[in-house]
């Protein structure tokens, strides 16, 4: 298993409710896809963009650290891109540096 980072962004008019909620649909996406969630949390409560995304003006980004093998991470991917309610969202590998 690879370690990688998920962030993804969601509309900060929201209550915690609802953004609990997403958050929490996407631990389970990355348990569907064959993945394991290590954690995940709130990154950025309230942050204004330079741009609109989806004419909204304000993100709460989130945090993800999770595990899973290589390809399934395309999957997730795609998955990911059908969630209407996801402003924006970035996969990244978590490699950490080893000491020389």
């Amino acid at each position: 298993m690879v370690k990688y980072e998920l962030v993804f962004i969601v509309d900060a008019r929201l209550s915690d409710a609802e953004k609990g909620d997403i958050a929490k649909q996407m631990t389970d996406l990355v348990t569907k896809c064959g993945g394991k969630v290590v954690n995940v949390g709130v990154w950025i409560e309230k942050q204004r963009f330079t741009f609109p995304m989806k004419k909204i003006w304000e993100g709460t980004y989130y945090l993800a650290n999770i595990e899973m093998v290589g390809p399934e991470v395309a999957r997730l991917r795609r998955e990911l891109q059908l969630n209407e309610r996801l402003l924006r969202f970035l996969i990244v590998n978590a490699v950490v540096a080893k000491k020389t």
